[in-house]
């Protein structure tokens, strides 16, 4: 993964410490598997939580164990690689568990954005930030919806 902005975390975070002086650095993260105009909707909405935007990547094992053996569509590079082109993006990293737990511990991210349907208290690594905002979920837009969609088109 070779661009400027899609990073190892060790990287990322001593970029970030260099960086963040005075501005709030937000973090959310997902699969991303074929982005799509909601995907584009939150990341807009999480970029405006604050000055700089980390989005965390499940690599292709914990997407695999997380929504099935047929996913992802797209490979790890290639999810960062169309993550990263995305304007309101500053950095790509990734993850191999199935949180970003870890992740989140690491970076220490100000912000840490999640979808509506996450309950408070089930948001992973909000112990490690200063705040979590849950961001209202954008109707019709899902990777898992587009995927069926596609199946039925062709059978």
């Amino acid at each position: 993964m070779a661009t400027s902005r899609v990073l190892g975390a060790a990287t990322l975070a001593r970029r970030l410490g260099r960086l963040r002086r005075g501005k709030t650095v937000v973090f959310t993260n997902g699969c991303f598997d074929l982005v799509h105009a909601g995907h584009l909707k939150v990341l807009e909405w999480a970029r405006r939580q604050g000055d700089l935007l980390v989005v965390g990547l499940n690599a292709d094992a914990s997407v695999r164990r997380l929504k099935g053996p047929r996913r992802p569509i797209l490979p790890l590079n290639d999810r960062a690689a169309l993550m990263a082109a995305l304007k309101p993006v500053d950095f790509v990293t990734w993850f191999t568990e199935d949180t970003p737990r870890n992740l989140i511990r690491r970076l220490r991210p100000d912000v840490l954005v999640k979808g509506g349907d996450w309950t408070a208290d089930a948001i992973v690594g909000r112990e490690f930030v200063k705040k979590v905002v849950r961001i209202p979920l954008f109707k019709g837009r899902s990777t898992t919806g587009i995927i069926e969609k596609i199946t039925r088109l062709h059978r």
